[in-house]
């Protein structure tokens, strides 16, 4: 079983109790996160890793979105609230973040909220999100990583393997660097919260493609 596959299923059992893990942070900090980040955006929207559709609510009913996870258990969750919602303008796919079956400069935004702490290969991801994104196009990251702070990094790195394990997420994950060595270009990097745990990164191609 490859790494992805293995990924999958931790997800598929963690998928009935993320909403319920999450609660507390998605009060303090991620609802208004999705409210200043992602509820501006017009045009065509591909969300990678959608998980149980906390970003469904937040939506432009005008813009076109498509939601992407690898988790079919997860994506039953997501549905669950995209009929709740009413909304016409969001078509939700089974996809791997790392084999993006669309055609190339096809979005206008590629949107993440903590997504690359748990992709194998996050390099090869963001190429595929490079690939796809159009000349003008932007990727907006919500992601946690590892810490400049010595010792929250220090914590972070002997939790990792714990959180690996049980989750298949990466705390320790340097996605800033990621960003670059899949040849695109950060715009914007800005702390969130907890220093500088919670990041958010906005990146475009490099300018040889844009």
């Amino acid at each position: 079983m490859n790494r992805t596959s293995k990924s999958r299923e931790k997800y598929n059992r963690l998928a009935r109790f993320y909403d319920s893990y999450n609660k507390l942070a998605e009060r303090l900090w991620f609802s208004k996160w999705r409210e200043k980040f992602f509820a501006p955006l017009k045009g065509k929207i591909l969300e990678v890793g959608i998980g149980t559709g906390e970003n469904i609510g937040y939506y432009d009913k005008n813009a076109e979105v498509i939601g992407i996870d690898f988790s079919e258990k997860m994506l039953e969750k997501a549905r669950e609230k995209l009929i709740k919602s009413g909304k016409k303008n969001i078509t939700l796919k089974q996809m791997d973040a790392e084999n993006l079956n669309f055609k190339d400069d096809s979005f206008d935004y590629v949107v993440t909220s903590c997504v690359f702490c748990s992709v194998p290969d996050p390099i090869r991801g963001l190429e595929e999100i490079r690939r796809i994104l159009k000349p003008t196009g932007r990727l907006i990251m919500i992601e946690h990583v590892l810490s400049k702070n010595p010792v929250l990094a220090l914590i972070e790195h002997i939790h990792n393997p714990l959180t690996r394990v049980i989750m298949g997420v990466n705390i320790n994950r340097n996605t800033k660097q990621n960003i670059i060595n899949a040849d695109m270009k950060i715009v914007k990097d800005q702390n969130l919260a907890l220093l500088d745990v919670f990041r958010l990164f906005i990146a475009r191609k490099s300018s040889k493609e844009a």
